[in-house]
């Protein structure tokens, strides 16, 4: 998918820029309550939701800290990260494990260690690369159960959206949740409103396609848009340099280990065998 293409009147909802609009717009929240009562697959409507600063801090100095795409709470405290993943990103989950984990040691220490009517936090995780090969289901609901899938606690919730398992077409959509994947998946494909599904026409979403129209964009706008166009270049190259650099190190481990031929290596680490041999020509030239 090309984020950024100024062809299309309508810019992709899954960009930096189209998430920040819609997801992360303060001034209307009737699309993000929408969305997040979707995504969490919740009967109960949310009616309220609150922006909280979205880094976390260091706890100790060897802590890691991060910044998550958005971080709110509803009017029952229970509290919402979203997290956007365009590119490949192998350790994603662990990414999501590290932030639930780190909101919830924040409530505990906040009350005095007390650990009694604290309020739900939910982890989503919006993904256009695939991480589960083994799980068939585009939207995914992970509480803590046990061997026999009894419930033992749901007070921490990982959630994740795979776009790229989502095949529906226009006459399977149903749910509120169809309606946003769909949306997040082809808003930026259509040119017209003449176009729009039906449902397009609900409040909440087109609250999110009205600031995802560039017809409809103020020259500040405008300038934050194309600002964000030449920030996310930069960060998509810094970001496939990281994944080359695990791909290298995972390829190398195996090379050295010698059990396995050239072409077991590329298909086990997902690379050519043009890189493997690469990465063989490097180990050689540094011994």
């Amino acid at each position: 998918m090309d984020l950024y293409n100024d062809n299309e009147r309508f810019i992709p909802l899954v960009s930096d820029y189209g998430f920040n609009v819609t997801f992360g717009n303060e001034s209307d929240t009737r699309f993000l309550r929408k969305a997040l009562q979707a995504l969490i697959n919740s009967p109960v409507g949310i009616n309220q939701v609150t922006f909280i600063q979205n880094e976390i801090k260091g706890v100790t100095r060897d802590s890691r800290s991060g910044i998550y795409d958005l971080f709110c709470k509803d009017e029952r405290g229970n509290q919402f990260i979203v997290e956007m993943q365009l590119s490949e990103y192998p350790e994603f989950i662990q990414r999501m494990k590290f932030y639930a984990f780190y909101r919830l040691n924040t409530l505990i220490r906040k009350g005095d260690y007390e650990f009694d009517d604290l309020p739900k936090i939910y982890c989503i995780g919006i993904l256009s690369v695939s991480i589960f090969s083994h799980v068939a289901d585009y939207h995914n609901v992970a509480v803590l159960k046990n061997q026999h899938n009894e419930l033992i606690d749901e007070q921490m919730t990982f959630i994740t959206v795979e776009l790229g398992k989502f095949t529906k077409g226009l006459v399977e959509i149903e749910s509120d949740l169809d309606k946003l994947i769909y949306t997040m998946k082809t808003i930026h494909e259509v040119s017209e409103p003449t176009q729009f599904p039906a449902f397009w026409n609900e409040e909440w979403l087109q609250v999110a396609i009205q600031e995802l129209d560039k017809r409809a964009l103020t020259p500040e706008q405008r300038l934050s848009y194309e600002m964000t166009i030449s920030a996310n270049a930069l960060a998509v190259k810094n970001e496939q340099r990281k994944i080359q650099k695990i791909k290298t190190k995972a390829v190398a481990r195996a090379l050295n280990r010698g059990k396995l031929t050239i072409e077991e290596i590329a298909e086990d680490n997902d690379v050519s065998v043009d890189f493997v041999l690469q990465v063989q020509q490097e180990l050689a030239s540094n011994k």
